[in-house]
């Protein structure tokens, strides 16, 4: 880091100037992102569900309609009266847009017909199937709808396709009106903390470009594996709060060099040697946080991974390249604009005060406090032993939304919605299966509690579909389990899959998976932070601590969401917490706890190799990095705040998980807990064995 601070030093202009090119050029062209984004990615490819979706597909072409249209008869007129209307506008549309099959009530056989017409008569539906690989792009579904709209005739769309796009659209949405919120906000905040314009100005300034690169690194990962539409607004939350975190440190670092009478290169030199060594350490360690989100099968939550990491690693290297070069050019001129005169040193001073005197008071008695906390945090905790994995649904949108009626109305208003299992029964040796094999079966499907009807409806060489309708209250996931119990008779494999089975196997594969998640998370942690700190005992602290603020955190989520208490108040459904945000909201509770860890310990580590005592190391730290790590915490919370005014409750579950999680940890955990086990332990603190302090000092990467 002492050369490339050099060098930033010597080139600031050419530094800046560069980067900010680089990123704003990239920038232009990630925002092509938008319409390269996936909006499914929530199956796992290798489940049993997803081997009967491929083979059903296969044979029979797609099972699922992009576009369900339900027409309503105008008053006065009848269902066979806008049938010849509506069947001339369906084959007009196949004239303009490539499909794979269109069905309508006014076309199909009259037992179907049934299914496809309202309990009351007044409404009929007709199902698309768009042929994507014919050049047709999801972003004109608009286009689309408007073409299946015959006038004077109302009409609704539903159908997975226009849901997906719905969610796409209220996504780009939610990332305009957020950083709308946000940024000024955050200047604002960072004003007031600093006490000058021009300080606060720096790290907004970096985040903004942060949010630039994460959206070309987003568009470039698109090139070669999918990345779904919820990518984007983690790159944004991420990026740009880790942005105004890293600037935020460094601003401060080099204030504080400034103060203590240093030039301003060299300022800026020292600067990048220290709080610049302490970023490039969080980023990595963020890194491999979120590297543990690539290992499930689901690319949807491997998307996450990507646009936390994109986030990350463009915060990172521009709060390493960007910052100090306009640091550089600034010098003493970064406490310019101030908006009262002496406010930045009686700003420093009172937050010294302050936090020095509030650790003080925790080490006098770090018993009492350590026990307090941790028992206040478990008791948040308890309700997550009651809690769920669920999937997202449309009534995750707002309730006013298009694709939100229109599945409502489907979903009451129709005898059937297509919520059924689908029962493979496959020959083996490429046999198919015999009438009595086939009869048994079915037997059996349908002596299954919540079953409401099984029927055959299709059959190749080698396999039939049974069809098998789920019972009112019947718990689907659970249905598809028994199922998939009874016992196959002799020559025959039975597979079970379905919309319910998709769900039950995804969940299923997030849970297998995420031992391995966590354990990618906690040991590179535990590596990276001996190699920066030279201790085993503060790792292990470090862990310990992320893991009581993720079980507290996920304790009130799902007392909230999946309990319902005060669900209403926010405006949600309770239901079975989603098993793709709860992966996300982990890995990001996971990683900033270690993240502010690193903050704290990093200046606690300086002040002991410099000769102080724990307890002096403790005080230290505190004083200088407890309204870094408090501000960086509420910086965060404005930028992730702004989601909890989402209409889509997904996007609530991720900005109140994320409220939660900071205030937890940034304030109760990190300024309160830790300071006291650190006191309680000791000399214990800095604790290894001899052969792992030779390997500290031959690879070790700390200050």
């Amino acid at each position: 880091m002492t050369r490339w601070a050099k060098f930033v030093v010597s080139r600031k202009w050419w530094v800046l100037i560069l980067t900010v090119l680089a990123v704003v050029i990239s920038g232009l062209w990630g925002f092509g992102v938008f319409s390269k984004l996936s909006q499914g990615g929530y199956i796992d490819p290798n489940s049993e569900a997803a081997q009967v979706s491929s083979l059903v597909n296969e044979k029979f072409g797609p099972q699922s309609p992009d576009i369900v249209a339900i027409y309503t008869a105008p008053e006065g007129k009848t269902l066979a009266d806008i049938g010849p209307e509506v069947e001339q506008n369906l084959a007009a549309f196949r004239e303009q847009v490539p499909t794979l099959g269109i069905a309508s009530y006014w076309s199909v056989d009259p037992n179907t017909a049934k299914l496809m017409t309202s309990n009351d008569g007044t409404k009929a539906l007709a199902t698309i199937s768009i042929d994507w690989d014919a050049g047709t792009h999801f972003t004109e579904l608009d286009k689309m709808t408007a073409a299946l709209t015959p006038p004077g005739i109302d009409t609704e769309f539903a159908g997975g396709t226009v849901v997906g796009y719905s969610f796409n659209v209220h996504l780009q949405q939610d990332l305009v009106r957020a950083e709308a919120i946000a940024l000024p906000i955050t200047l604002l905040l960072l004003v007031v903390v600093f006490g000058t314009v021009t300080a606060a100005a720096v790290p907004v300034f970096v985040g903004m470009l942060a949010v630039l690169s994460a959206l070309a690194i987003l568009r470039l990962l698109t090139t070669v594996t999918e990345v779904s539409s919820f990518s984007i607004n983690v790159a944004s939350l991420l990026g740009l709060g880790l942005a105004i975190d890293y600037g935020l440190f460094i601003v401060s670092r080099f204030r504080e060099e400034l103060a203590s009478g240093t030039e301003p290169d060299a300022a800026v030199r020292r600067t990048v040697d220290t709080a610049g060594r302490t970023v490039m350490f969080s980023g990595l360690l963020l890194v491999c946080a979120f590297a543990g989100m690539l290992v499930f099968p689901q690319a949807v939550i491997r998307s996450l991974g990507f646009g936390a990491i994109a986030a990350v690693t463009g915060a990172a290297v521009l709060s390493l390249t960007a910052v100090p070069a306009l640091l550089a050019i600034l010098g003493h001129r970064i406490n310019s604009l101030a908006w009262r005169r002496g406010t930045v040193e009686r700003g420093e001073e009172r937050a010294r005060k302050f936090w020095g005197g509030v650790v003080t008071k925790v080490m006098r008695k770090p018993a009492t406090v350590a026990v307090t906390i941790t028992a206040g945090l478990l008791l948040l905790a308890a309700p997550l032993f009651g809690a769920s994995l669920g999937e997202i649904t449309y009534t995750a949108l707002p309730p006013n939304d298009p694709a939100r009626t229109a599945a409502d109305t489907l979903s009451t208003e129709f005898p059937t919605t297509g919520e059924a299992a689908t029962v493979m029964v496959r020959g083996e040796n490429g046999a198919p299966p015999t009438t009595a094999q086939l009869s048994e079966v079915g037997a059996q499907v349908r002596a299954v509690d919540g079953v409401a009807a099984a029927r055959m409806v299709a059959a190749s060489d080698d396999f039939a579909i049974l069809s098998a309708t789920y019972a009112e209250g019947a718990t689907p996931g659970q249905v598809v389990r028994d199922v998939r119990a009874i016992p196959a008779p002799a020559g025959v494999d039975v597979l079970v899959g379905g919309g319910a089975a998709l769900v039950d196997d995804g969940n299923a594969a997030v849970t297998a998976k995420l031992p391995l998640m966590l354990g990618i998370m906690v040991g590179s942690t535990l590596v990276l932070l001996f190699l920066a700190f030279g201790s085993v005992v503060l790792p292990i602290k470090a862990v310990a601590m992320a893991g009581l603020s993720m079980a507290a955190t996920f304790g009130v989520l799902t007392w909230i969401f999946q309990d319902g208490n005060g669900a209403d108040l926010i405006g949600v459904t309770p239901a079975p917490l989603e098993a793709t945000f709860v992966v996300l909201i982990l890995a990001v509770v996971f990683g900033l706890s270690t993240d502010y860890e690193v903050f704290l310990m990093s200046r606690m580590v300086e002040a002991r190799a410099n000769g102080a005592s724990t307890e002096e190391a403790v005080r230290f730290s505190a004083e200088r990095t407890g309204r870094i790590v408090t501000t960086a915490a509420a910086l965060l919370i404005i930028v992730t705040g702004a989601f909890t005014i989402s209409g889509l409750s997904i996007m609530r579950f991720l900005g109140i998980g994320m409220i939660l999680a900071l205030i937890i940890d940034a304030t109760v955990v990190r300024m309160l807990l830790v300071p006291s086990l650190v006191k309680l332990m000791g000399e214990a603190n800095w604790w290894a064995p001899a052969w792992m302090r030779k390997v500290h000092e031959k690879v070790g990467i700390g200050h």
